[in-house]
């Protein structure tokens, strides 16, 4: 028998599920992903703040991979220039990588 806890449970894990993949698709730059996962995201409750703040922490974890490439190119390349580190985590947000 199912309780009231384990589909709450159970909703949290599709909720949460679906906005991994959110995730995924921005950083993959992947539009039909985004478009069938944000079906997915409505019909599991997931409301459009919670989408906005998936797809914006995909957006840094992306940004920071290609500081982080770009430093290491530069690196190879022997330039002098630096473009920041690629994971500037502070106290009052996320990691940016």
């Amino acid at each position: 028998m199912e309780t009231k806890a384990t589909t709450e449970g159970t909703a949290l894990v599709e909720k949460v599920d679906v906005l991994v993949a959110i995730g995924a698709a921005t950083a993959a730059n992947c539009i039909p992903c985004l478009e069938h996962l944000y079906e997915q995201a409505v019909n599991a409750g997931v409301t459009p703040a919670e989408i906005k703040k998936a797809a914006e922490i995909a957006g840094m974890v992306k940004n920071g991979a290609h500081l982080a490439l770009s430093n290491s190119i530069d690196e190879l390349i022997g330039s002098k220039e630096v473009n920041g580190s690629a994971c500037e985590k502070t106290l009052s947000g996320p990691c940016s990588c």
